[in-house]
């Protein structure tokens, strides 16, 4: 499984992520991609992708490549971290034939009700789910 991780501003969100899947799903590719230098240059530090790429082009080409899309709920909507995301950038998320995984975060303008800020029982919730999909070590199964 090709696993697609995006994620923007400082990149913190993403390193955990991979970090996640890496220990979850240890057969997956994940391509880490960053909206901006900062946040690829900190993804690379968790040293669990097999390629980190930086930019609009980079998420367009991975979102055609990719069975699994993780990251911040925002990746999905044009103009959201501060500007990072392109109409383009969301429009690749959006309209990916890959399982979309994200992870909702009250940032950007943008509330989404129910959400406890920093919870990491939503990050573990999306972990298990990419598990389950990717056949991972997970041995819980619910339908996907």
């Amino acid at each position: 499984m090709n696993i697609l991780i995006i994620d923007g501003q400082g990149g913190k969100l993403g390193r955990k992520l991979i970090e996640s899947i890496r220990k979850e799903c240890p057969d997956s590719e994940i391509m880490a991609v960053g909206t901006n230098s900062t946040a690829s240059i900190n993804m690379m530090r968790s040293e669990c992708a097999d390629h980190i790429a930086t930019g609009e082009n980079a998420v367009i080409v991975g979102c055609r490549k990719a069975d699994i899309i993780v990251g911040p709920f925002g990746i999905a909507m044009a103009d959201s971290m501060f500007g990072e995301i392109s109409p383009a950038m969301a429009n690749a998320v959006a309209s990916s034939q890959a399982h979309r995984v994200l992870i909702p975060m009250n940032l950007c303008d943008t509330y989404v009700a129910g959400v406890v800020q920093g919870s990491q029982a939503i990050i573990d919730d999306a972990i298990k789910y990419i598990s389950q999909l990717t056949g991972g070590r997970n041995d819980e199964t619910t339908s996907v």
